[in-house]
C-alpha cells in the first residue's frame, strides 16, 4: 500500500487532551515525495498553530528516486559485497517561536529508514516488524520524546 496520509491521531503529550490533526495534500518538494499540511487541530493543544507559509506544520515521505536492487553473489565465494539501501524519509516540518514578536522558525523532524536491497523481497516480515516496532515506541514514547526535547532529560 502506498502512503496515504490522512487526519492523524496525536500520540500522547505532557499538556495536551486528545491531540489531532486535520490534513490537507500539498505538493512534495520532490517528485518522489508525498506531502500534507496540518490545516485544524482538535483536542486540546493550547499553543499550537497550523500551516501557513511562513509558519509551516507539514509532513513529508519520501523514497529514493532510484531503487536499487540487491547484488550478485560472487560465483567463487558465495559472498556478497557491498549491498546497496534504499533510503526512506519521514520529515516533519514545524514553525516554532524562540521570543515574542519574532518571525518563526523551522524545526525539523527527521526519520530516516534504510532498508538493504533484496530484504524486500527475501524478508519482508522482518522489515514490517522493524516498522511496526519503529510506530509502537514512537507511540509508547510520544510524550517523553516531547518531554525530554523540551527539558533535555533523558
Amino acid at each position: 500500500m502506498s502512503i496515504s496520509i490522512s487526519n492523524i491521531t496525536g500520540g500522547a503529550q505532557t499538556g495536551f487532551t486528545t491531540p489531532g490533526y486535520t490534513v490537507t495534500p500539498d505538493v512534495a518538494p520532490d517528485t518522489n515525495g508525498k506531502q500534507v499540511a496540518v490545516t485544524a487541530l482538535s483536542g486540546t493543544q493550547a499553543g499550537v498553530r497550523t500551516h501557513s507559509v511562513s509558519d509551516p506544520f507539514t509532513i513529508t515521505y519520501t523514497r529514493p528516486k532510484a531503487m536499487k536492487v540487491a547484488p550478485q553473489a560472487n560465483p567463487l565465494t558465495g559472498k556478497y559485497g557491498s549491498v546497496p539501501e534504499n533510503e526512506y524519509v519521514l520529515l516533519i516540518r514545524k514553525g516554532v517561536n524562540i521570543a515574542a514578536n519574532t518571525t518563526p522558525y523551522i524545526a525539523v523532524k527527521r526519520c530516516s529508514t534504510r532498508i538493504p536491497a533484496g530484504a524486500d523481497a527475501y524478508d519482508a516480515s522482518n522489515i514490517r516488524a522493524l516498522e511496526s516496532a519503529f510506530v509502537g515506541v514512537c507511540n509508547q514514547q510520544s510524550a517523553g520524546a516531547g518531554d525530554m526535547f523540551c527539558t533535555g532529560i533523558i
